[in-house]
């Protein structure tokens, strides 16, 4: 008697990459955002990469200091992302992820560690070495001026096992917006972006480098099963 043949298990669609364009409002992200991440943990959504870009504005993370917001510039905003204050504008790379860490292996640990790694990957494809630092969240480099200094943030969230918020990297933000907050409760070190390294600055180059570490990024998170 022929055995009947089951078909191969359809690998899983990769997360929508979208990027936004123009400056998008701060609490309507995080509203989108967040409903994507309940409908991935409905099943009823694919795991998105947000690639967008805010107006001058503070985010306040879970562990925010008062004394760390030194003149509200801008709005403030509390969120339920990791960390403390931090910025973001025009000119800096915001990118949200939703992805599924149910299916990737609920290591969120690995999922931060992967992001750092991605930064790195990508901030070195525009002429920037880039490193972690140890007891210091973010990415770190070399400022204009030879001194450590932060170029790139992380603050996630994890719901239902689905990722929130995600990372900024400063492409050419205004760092004087950075003087109404100590960044991320860190005092003694200064932040830096591309633009006033010297390196490529525009968005299309950054992205295109995320873009091309991407795959990279998603297996060090831990890839879906039946996937690629």
């Amino acid at each position: 008697m022929t055995q009947p043949r089951h078909a191969a298990p359809v690998p899983p669609d990769p997360p929508e990459w979208r990027v936004e364009p123009g400056l998008l409002d701060y609490a309507e992200g995080v509203a989108e955002m967040t409903a994507r991440a309940e409908a991935i943990a409905a099943g009823t959504a694919g795991e998105r990469i947000w690639l967008v870009e805010h107006p001058p504005l503070y985010t306040a993370g879970t562990s925010a200091m008062p004394r760390d917001l030194l003149a509200p510039r801008f709005p403030v905003f509390e969120t339920g992302r990791g960390g403390q204050y931090t910025y973001h504008g025009p000119g800096q790379r915001v990118v949200y992820l939703n992805l599924d860490l149910a299916a990737r292996g609920r290591d969120v640990r690995r999922f931060v560690q992967a992001l750092e790694a991605w930064i790195i990957a990508a901030l070195a494809d525009l002429g920037v070495p880039a490193w972690t630092a140890q007891g210091r969240i973010g990415v770190w480099t070399r400022g204009a001026d030879g001194a450590e200094a932060k170029i790139a943030a992380i603050g996630v969230r994890v719901r239902k096992w689905v990722t929130l918020h995600g990372l900024a990297i400063n492409a050419a933000p205004d760092l004087s917006h950075y003087e109404g907050i100590i960044p991320c409760g860190i005092s003694e070190f200064g932040v830096t972006s591309l633009s006033a390294l010297g390196k490529p600055a525009h968005f299309s180059a950054l992205d295109a480098a995320l873009a091309r570490h991407l795959p990279a990024m998603l297996a060090a998170v831990g890839p879906v099963p039946g996937g690629t």
